[in-house]
């Protein structure tokens, strides 16, 4: 099985959208920074999106996930509009996300990590000098993570001596904490050089391939060698989608994300 626990779906319900955007939009005033955006992400897609800075990508992740409202549209969770709900309803209900600027605590190990990130979801009384650890059903969570994800054998080492491409996929590993049924991933292979950037890719390609995934990414290796369907944006608009073969071809993407005719 891949990182991430399986997302327990009958052949009937594969056709619904694990999430759907109806005309999605967002202003600041006279600055439209996402216009009518229409997408559906199902069970198993690796879709993409993609555009030039100021194209409104992460704006789009920020109204998807709560962190800031719709103007106008629609956010649908498995049917159900959560347009208005804030952040930690829509993770209740199975959406997850990571973020460009990594968050994990640099001096405490990769376990303690993966341990808060656990127990940050749980509704239980903690006791503060009591260890993580001693809570049989956190620890058992975090390591059936770390496990799935290969980071085991490095559970005692602090992030702070991990590589920055492994602490990009740790972050990933967080994300699933919470057992998502579709997780958005914001730029994960930012800041990692070409060989790590690989290294992402791999990773990701060992999720669980029921779990659905929306990300935001620059490196078009990463986008082409791992989504199945791409969405351009280009001022805040859907300009072309379609499949990666479609999209690698496409002359107005050249054009507009490229800066090539």
């Amino acid at each position: 099985m891949g990182v991430g626990l399986t997302v327990k779906e009958n052949a009937s319900n594969r056709q619904d959208p694990v999430l759907e955007l109806k005309g999605l939009s967002k202003s600041f005033g006279g600055l439209h920074a996402v216009q009518g955006v229409d997408l559906k992400v199902y069970p198993g897609d690796r879709k993409a999106i993609i555009g030039p800075n100021g194209a409104g990508k992460t704006t789009l992740f920020n109204v998807i996930t709560g962190v800031l409202p719709a103007t106008a549209g629609q956010v649908l969770l498995f049917g159900s509009d959560i347009t208005g709900w804030p952040s930690y309803r829509r993770t209740a209900l199975g959406m997850a996300r990571t973020f460009q600027i990594t968050s994990l605590f640099p001096k405490l190990t990769v376990l303690d990590n993966v341990l808060l990130a656990v127990a940050g979801l749980r509704p239980s009384k903690f006791v503060m000098w009591r260890a993580l650890v001693s809570y049989r059903d956190v620890h058992e969570k975090a390591r059936r993570l770390l496990e799935s994800a290969g980071y085991w054998d490095r559970k005692g080492v602090e992030v702070r001596n991990l590589s920055h491409g492994e602490r990009r996929q740790v972050e990933v590993v967080l994300g699933l904490a919470s057992d998502p049924k579709i997780l958005l991933l914001d730029e994960p292979a930012a800041g990692l050089a070409s060989g790590e950037s690989q290294e992402m890719t791999e990773f990701l390609k060992r999720l669980d391939p029921e779990l659905a995934i929306l990300l935001i990414e620059h490196d078009m290796h990463v986008v082409f060698d791992y989504a199945n369907h791409i969405t351009v944006l280009h001022f805040g608009q859907v300009v072309e989608e379609g499949a990666t073969d479609r999209i690698r071809g496409s002359g107005k993407v050249r054009e507009i994300y490229l800066g090539t005719g």
